[in-house]
């Protein structure tokens, strides 16, 4: 075999291996597509801190997706004051955003660029004169975020309830504020854990979703219009989107070919659970093929009752609804 053709054979063997691995988990592709290149990260107060861009590597390597906390990282740098993990980063744009985690709260590396692959955290190369802790998280420019909101809820998978309008009156006060069961004057789901998720639309058109825990800080600076109000008209179909938080798949998906799933819903009829981010994962070559049980769901929410999904999707464009026993096969389209 000439180099020449032993060169071509090399190409598409990675070609294949690439498009393999998409197939075979679809969110592997969507990991190389994050937006944000890390510089650093530092973890503590403002007072005290350390450099934890080593460590914070190594539990990319292992997961997407980390709960912050003390043992983490294997070090206390203020002991008895609450600390957070400060990412500092720089935009496709060339603008620097410090992202904030708050001790309890999820890190989610699907927004940022090569997460896995650790070809980041090259330090005060690309820091553009913001090195040190900074004085508060976001934008480092006093500019206008990049994402504009859709939609707020405020609970749990499976109690929530719509906070967008209140959301709009703490914007119009504060460019901050601190998430608690008080904050939106009701509790969807008594004695569980809530969160606040923002779903939202990017520069590119890309749906994400921002999940902020009780007791973590709300920070506007990355929403354009926030303190305005020009926002929140709609436009999120993919309901309260699954186990996490992320790009996700809830764009109005009328204007889009293939199928999408817009939302879906497994248990009895007083406990259900959302699946929808569940099953777009699932979806592959646009077809999507399941057994509706409890493995398929990854939980089983009404435990000794006979369960069902409800499933809204559309193929290219055009919205349908089923309802699946649990047990029986879901073929779409």
């Amino acid at each position: 075999m000439s180099e020449h053709a032993l060169m071509r054979a090399c190409v598409h063997f990675c070609a294949c291996v690439l498009v393999s691995l998409a197939a075979i988990h679809p969110a592997w592709a969507e990991w190389q597509q994050g937006e944000y290149r890390i510089i650093r990260a530092q973890y503590g107060t403002a007072e005290r801190n350390v450099d934890v861009t080593a460590r914070l590597k190594e539990l990319a390597q292992r997961d997407e997706r980390f709960r912050l906390g003390n043992s983490v990282f294997g070090v206390d740098p203020d002991r008895g004051r609450g600390k957070v993990l400060r990412i500092y980063a720089v935009g496709p744009d060339g603008r620097n955003r410090t992202f904030e985690y708050t001790e309890g709260s999820w890190v989610d590396g699907s927004q940022f660029e090569g997460w896995r692959g650790g070809t980041w955290g090259d330090g005060d190369r690309n820091d553009n004169g913001h090195a040190g802790w900074g004085d508060r998280p976001g934008h480092q420019d006093g500019r206008d975020g990049e994402y504009r909101i859709l939609q707020a809820q405020y609970g749990t998978a499976e109690r929530n309830v719509d906070v967008t309008s209140r959301l709009k009156d703490l914007a119009r006060r504060d460019e901050r504020f601190r998430l608690g069961n008080d904050t939106f004057g009701v509790d969807p789901d008594r004695g569980h854990r809530k969160v606040l998720r923002i779903y939202t639309e990017g520069p590119n058109g890309r749906n994400r979703t921002f999940e902020y825990t009780e007791g973590s800080w709300v920070d506007g600076a990355q929403f354009s219009g926030w303190s305005g109000g020009n926002w929140g008209q709609g436009g999120w179909r993919g309901g309260w989107g699954g186990e996490r938080p992320g790009y996700g798949n809830g764009y109005d998906n009328s204007s889009r070919s293939g199928l999408q799933i817009l939302r879906a819903e497994y248990g009895a009829s007083n406990r259900r659970i959302d699946i929808t981010y569940r099953l777009q994962q699932r979806v592959s070559q646009g077809r999507l093929n399941v057994k509706v049980d409890n493995e398929t769901a990854g939980d089983d929410p009404a435990e000794r009752q006979d369960k069902k999904l409800w499933i809204t999707y559309s193929v290219d464009g055009r919205e349908m609804s089923r309802v699946v026993k649990e047990g029986r096969f879901l073929m779409l389209p």
